[in-house]
């Protein structure tokens, strides 16, 4: 199964590992944390040109597998993805957003790797 995605003038395979760690590394990523982040995304790729092939969570960050185009900068992707799923947990998750005293899901941070598919081809 081919997993580029293809375009008018190109065909790219750009894959990201991206960590997004919660505010003050609080332990706050509980299964339904975990469960309804992941439907954010569902919904984030389907409007967005972002993929998400894994996510893995663990209690105080989040590890994501994520496919992207060319045209969106790598912080752009970030942003987006920070700012959606912390939206929709404030959101739909209240009692989240207590525990963050200052307001904000994710920290300001981020590590990102880039992932060869074809690496040991």
């Amino acid at each position: 199964m081919d997993k580029h995605i293809h375009k008018r003038h190109n065909k790219t395979l750009l894959l990201y590992h991206l960590v997004l760690p919660v505010k003050y590394r609080k332990k706050i990523i509980e299964d339904s944390v975990s469960s309804f982040m992941k439907e954010v995304c569902i919904e984030i790729g389907h409007r967005y040109e972002i993929q998400f092939v894994e996510i893995g969570t663990d209690e105080d960050h989040v590890h994501f597998l994520v496919q992207s185009v060319p045209s969106l900068s790598v912080d752009n992707m970030v942003m987006t993805i920070k700012s959606i799923t912390a939206k929709q947990i404030f959101k739909f998750l209240p009692e989240i957003k207590k525990e963050l005293w200052g307001g904000n899901f994710w920290t300001s941070v981020y590590y990102v790797n880039t992932v060869g598919q074809y690496g040991n081809a």
